[in-house]
């Protein structure tokens, strides 16, 4: 699954070894990658996840377990994953007390999820969870309306370019090029149209800055 800026959302997977201390790396390895998906909403809720669902495995099946973590993109929604071979050691929803330092772990995990589950095979079992992002589609951007216009507008922009064979590749250095081509045709309408261009420039970067702060 390709974004259209050239950002790829393809499954990965990452084998690890239960132990306490792999869960921060992991963790950071999550907001390396989601951070590329440029699905910044849902970094913290799915680094908890990652933390809770690794726990389980050391708790309940023990540290040392070899498991693997894979993330990957179930339609709009991020679906985080820790297969383990603890098929009989199944996490579960529990009522814990709030100032309980155990079994509150699934029910963190399904306050910030869609759903979650426990799938069963031969020889393991998946934990998996999937997290709600803004993405409008399932190739989109979240970001809000203006960033969704111009990746339809670049998209158009590259469609034209190719049957003009202007660009052959959608690798990420090609498509900022084309952004900033779009950027430069803009300029030429506003020059056509006997605007200053560097008012224009100028306001852009104003109301840019406006709508950064306020989010």
């Amino acid at each position: 699954m390709d974004c259209i800026a050239g950002v790829s959302r393809r499954p990965w997977s990452l084998p690890f070894t239960a132990e306490p201390e792999e869960v921060a790396a992991l963790r950071r390895i999550v907001r390396f990658h989601l951070e590329l998906w440029g699905l910044h909403g849902v970094i913290d809720a799915a680094q908890l996840c990652v933390s809770e669902l690794v726990s389980n495995v050391i708790n309940h099946v023990g540290i040392g377990t070899p498991a693997t973590l894979v993330v990957s993109m179930s339609g709009t929604r991020v679906r985080v994953e820790v297969h383990d071979p603890g098929i009989r050691a199944l996490p579960a929803l529990l009522d814990a007390a709030p100032d309980a330092e155990a079994g509150r772990g699934m029910a963190l995990v399904g306050a910030v999820t869609d759903r979650w589950g426990v799938l069963l095979q031969a020889e393991r079992k998946v934990t998996w969870c999937e997290l709600a992002t803004e993405l409008p589609s399932v190739g989109g951007h979240s970001g809000g309306a203006r960033v969704n216009r111009v990746e339809a507008l670049l998209s158009a922009y590259g469609r034209a370019e190719a049957r003009l064979r202007l660009v052959g590749s959608g690798a990420p250095g090609v498509v900022e090029e084309r952004a900033i081509g779009l950027i430069v045709d803009v300029l030429h309408w506003f020059r056509a149209h006997g605007h200053d261009t560097d008012e224009a420039l100028d306001r852009a970067q104003t109301h840019f800055e406006a709508e950064i702060s306020k989010a």
